[in-house]
């Protein structure tokens, strides 16, 4: 087990957080705990431990591609919308690494996502947090006081340390969403660890791949087996007629700024289902229009030359795999003639998205019963049962409350600030001075389309 910045833990009494993962949410939370720390007296410091599960920081390693651009503007990092003056912004990171007139020179707000991905990792090597990587959280109990409430959680790690903890932020990301046919193995895997899997894939015999899903990573893993497997045939299979373009627009991009949590967490739930449903085409399977362009040109070249390798498998879905020791046969029906093809490839990626991963795994018997997104306040603290007075708070798998940004990039600034000031906001009574002016400063602004990738 690793950690960063490792010491013994030499808080009196409970922490006043633990962190469940380490990802840019989490990542966000500590930079916002230190700069919070760097100007209040020393009684008033919030003390926090994460736990990642990983052996060090990563940001969706699998999918870091040659030349794939992030789908959010640069502004959008782990603090400008929250503190612009931070000292953790993408400007500084570029200056230290002393690009930042190359990269004003290059004209763009959409770095690639290598270099953003090394934002992440210089952001995570200064930031001064507590982190034990390597390790998980295998259980979390309430703690009863002798009148029967629950001021703190223990936290079972996997190292064999038990946290306590006045509050647990649970930053655990997301879990791959899989077809109920699919059997992961080597030649049957979703794109997440898509590089991975590369590396570790056997012997080509067929020079085929299939890609199933209509979103962004689907196109991005389509072009790049097309580029890097010269004699391979890549078969994009999809439901729909066609890929769809982004929404882009500037009134769409309003769905992702700050006071849009505010207006959707405020109205009813109907009115936010049909909102949330109407810029769907904002972030859900859908493909940045100059990839759409790129891949249709290339289609398009291989059709006048005669010479097949890209194919768009429209309107159709797999209906059976059978892997067998020198590939994995693929069955693709087409919903319109409803002829079934069966193609013999090499592998089969899935880039069928994600799912928000299960509370209760998490949580165990702290978690609400059904739907809990209909039990999140604003602060993103989950509403429990009166007795428990520790703070849960969810980062990520709040959708249906505070609407697309819960598991994207583009709100970790303000998400973290709004996080740390509800928990010093509960330390302290409200009579107490110390917690009088206390705000979370936000900038304005709005947010270029995001996308599968662009969240944890």
């Amino acid at each position: 087990m690793t950690s960063t910045r490792a010491k013994e833990d030499s808080t009196p009494g409970a922490l006043d957080i633990v962190g469940v993962g380490f990802g840019p949410s989490n990542l966000a939370l500590a930079i916002a705990i230190e700069e919070h720390n760097a100007t209040c007296i020393p009684a008033d410091r919030i003390s926090a431990r994460f736990v990642e599960r990983q052996l060090a920081f990563a940001w969706h390693p699998g999918m870091l591609l040659d030349g794939a651009t992030m789908q959010i503007a640069f502004p959008k990092d782990l603090v400008t919308f929250r503190n612009p003056r931070s000292s953790y912004s993408f400007f500084t990171y570029l200056f230290d690494k002393g690009r930042l007139v190359d990269f004003v020179n290059h004209q763009t707000f959409f770095p690639t996502r290598h270099e953003f991905d090394d934002y992440l990792r210089w952001a995570a090597d200064r930031v001064d947090a507590d982190v034990q990587y390597g390790a998980t959280v295998t259980g979390i109990t309430g703690s009863r006081s002798s009148s029967g409430t629950v001021d703190e959680f223990s936290v079972e790690t996997s190292a064999g340390e038990i946290l306590r903890t006045r509050n647990v932020v649970v930053g655990a990301g997301l879990r791959a969403r899989l077809p109920e046919w699919a059997a992961p193995s080597p030649r049957c895997f979703h794109n997440h660890q898509f590089l991975f899997h590369l590396q570790n894939l056997p012997e080509l015999r067929h020079q085929r791949f299939v890609v199933l899903g209509a979103g962004q990573s689907a196109a991005e893993v389509v072009q790049y087996l097309h580029r890097h497997y010269p004699n391979a045939e890549v078969h994009s299979v999809f439901s729909r007629y066609g890929y769809s373009p982004a929404d882009d627009s500037p009134y769409a991009n309003r769905i992702f700024d700050p006071s849009t949590v505010d207006e959707l967490h405020a109205t009813t739930p109907e009115q936010r289902e049909r909102l949330l449903s109407l810029h769907k085409g904002t972030n859900y399977s859908v493909v940045d229009i100059e990839l759409i362009n790129e891949l249709y040109t290339t289609e398009y070249q291989e059709i006048v030359r005669g010479k097949r390798r890209l194919f768009m498998r429209k309107a159709s879905y797999i209906t059976n795999v059978i892997e067998g020791q020198d590939g994995i046969d693929v069955s693709v029906r087409s919903t319109l003639d409803g002829v079934t093809d069966t193609l013999s490839c090499d592998a089969v990626v899935l880039a069928t998205g994600f799912t928000p991963m299960p509370l209760r795994e998490i949580l165990g018997d702290l978690a609400p019963v059904g739907d809990s997104a209909t039990e999140v306040a604003r602060d993103y603290r989950l509403t429990t049962k009166p007795e428990v007075r520790a703070g849960i708070y969810l980062q990520g798998g709040t959708e249906k409350t505070h609407g697309l940004t819960a598991s994207l990039l583009s709100n970790v600034a303000v998400r973290a600030g709004e996080i740390l000031g509800s928990v010093v906001a509960h330390r302290f009574p409200r009579n107490d001075s110390r917690t009088e002016g206390f705000t979370v400063e936000v900038a304005t602004g709005r947010e270029n389309t995001p996308n599968s990738l662009a969240t944890r």
